[in-house]
């Protein structure tokens, strides 16, 4: 049985299992620099999805002027393409649609679909990211209040 994990980078224990598999996936697999790939830890809201007690996927969300961006995105190798991503999604949208804002992401090129299949539409044209080809998408979300920051100025990481 799957159970996803929501945590603050504090927890030492889970952060560990996170940022071991986004140094798979994104820096030894995809060779994104280290440096770019650990930044705002601790604003961020951080999920890992276990099978017993294997990380198997990893995400997380922060707030930025334009609204919620969810980012960092990895499913280790042998667990692709059989739903844990869209289990992760599935667990996280709720959380980041009740604060009634804007949510986006930058997807990867090769990630597009996934995230149409999802809810998500393609806004603008494609940039690249990292020295890799992504797209900005954005999750239907009402704004019900104004400057995402403000409106999460009391919702803690560590929720």
């Amino acid at each position: 049985m799957f159970v996803v994990k929501r945590f603050s980078v504090q927890d030492q224990s889970l952060a560990e299992h996170a940022f071991a598999i986004r140094n798979e996936v994104f820096v030894q697999e995809q060779g994104i620099a280290a440096a770019l790939e650990y930044d705002r830890e601790a604003e961020a809201h951080h999920y890992l999805l276990f099978l017993g007690d294997q990380a198997l996927a990893t995400a997380r969300w922060r707030a930025t002027e334009k609204g919620i961006k969810l980012e960092r995105f990895a499913v280790r190798q042998p667990f692709r393409n059989k739903g844990i991503g869209a289990i992760l999604l599935k667990e996280i949208l709720p959380d980041v649609s009740a604060l009634g804002i804007m949510i986006y992401l930058h997807a990867q090129l090769r990630s597009v679909t996934f995230y149409e299949r999802n809810g998500f539409s393609k806004v603008g044209n494609q940039f690249s990211e990292a020295g890799i080809a992504h797209f900005m998408m954005q999750y239907p979300a009402t704004a019900k209040c104004g400057e995402a920051v403000a409106c999460l100025k009391d919702k803690s990481p560590a929720s």
